[in-house]
């Protein structure tokens, strides 16, 4: 098909796309941005499992399917925080939760990090030579090991814990009520992203993360510990997943063991999205993910409605992939030309 076509084609979807955004606006200005809210506060928390996936994809070309099930893991540990450790209800005090939630999120980070590290070392590590086929088959089955262990461990029911974080107002702007739960989640993950960027970019660590993805070999010959570095993407991409269970665990109060692979799915289709490799690609694609799935399940012009919102999530990727295979921040390889 010519570029033309193509080009064209894809300004009549963006039209179509504003127009659909704007008659929705129109409608209902506060319910509209209300809704909006909520897209951004679950694409935050897709975007914390992406950036794991967009972390060890750039570093090994791997997709860690195991990814989600790490980020389940970390929110059952969690869970087990809350109500065994420190046996929090909704009736605890103010001080506590705070307390109690800063451990609970450093324990599930901790142990997501030891446990992507293990796997790296235990399934990773001797097949960095291999056929690419062997290590994602491999992945697939950490997958379904991991799942099993948090069946065994959490059995198979959903896993709840109390409301921590009120659902009340927090502020107002005009008639937009921004409510506690979600201003928790999106004040815990940018700080993480910030922090991110920062070690990538401009941190001795995040350079030797550079050069080895770049070029492994070169990388070990000036001087890198390409091992060592790779394991620490493993566990840098581990604490993210962790992190994203326990503020999952928060806003939405219950998980189970098979939840990582819905979630993880979901977190994969946005680094894709948005450029896998590419971290602001992770975010901006998990962010539009989330807007989606919000947009189409909670306002009414036009509206396929929420049976549909699975089918217009990957409909997006598929024609987004067909006009920039690179993604929407990816930038164009020679092997992709």
């Amino acid at each position: 098909m010519p570029a033309s076509v193509i080009g064209a084609l894809g300004s009549a979807f963006v039209l179509l796309l504003l127009i659909w955004v704007i008659g929705n606006f129109s409608q209902d200005p506060s319910e509209f941005l209300n809704v909006f809210l909520i897209g951004l506060t679950n694409g935050a928390v897709y975007g914390l499992i992406a950036l794991g996936y967009t972390l060890v994809y750039g570093i090994l070309q791997l997709i860690n399917f195991a990814h989600g099930d790490v980020f389940a893991l970390g929110g059952l540990v969690a869970s087990t925080m809350i109500l065994s450790v420190f046996d929090l209800t909704t009736t605890s005090g103010a001080g506590i939760v705070i307390v109690a939630v800063a451990a609970t999120l450093a324990v599930a980070m901790l142990f997501s990090s030891m446990l992507n590290t293990a796997i790296e070392l235990v399934a990773y590590r001797r097949l960095r030579n291999a056929p690419r086929l062997a290590p994602l088959i491999t992945a697939v089955g950490m997958s379904f090991i991991l799942q099993n262990v948090g069946l065994i461990g959490w059995g198979v029911n959903f896993t709840s814990v109390p409301r921590l974080i009120p659902n009340s107002v927090a502020f107002s702007l005009g008639s937009v009520d921004f409510q506690w739960n979600k201003l928790a989640v999106l004040l815990l993950t940018f700080p993480v992203l910030l922090g991110l960027t920062y070690l990538v970019r401009a941190t001795r660590q995040g350079k030797a993360m550079r050069a080895t993805s770049q070029d492994p070999e070169a990388a070990a010959m000036m001087g890198v510990n390409v091992n060592r570095t790779i394991s620490f993407t493993f566990m840098l991409a581990g604490g993210l997943a962790g992190a994203a269970g326990v503020l999952y665990l928060l806003n939405f109060t219950t998980i189970r063991y098979d939840q990582g692979f819905q979630l993880g799915l979901i977190a994969f289709t946005a680094a894709v999205l948005g450029g896998i490799g590419n971290l602001t690609g992770a975010l901006v694609g998990a962010l539009t993910i989330g807007l989606i799935e919000a947009f189409n399940e909670g306002l009414t012009w036009y509206t396929p409605g929420s049976d549909w919102t699975r089918s217009i999530v990957f409909s997006l990727l598929i024609a987004i992939l067909v006009f920039r295979p690179e993604g929407l921040l990816g930038e164009r390889t020679p092997e992709g030309q």
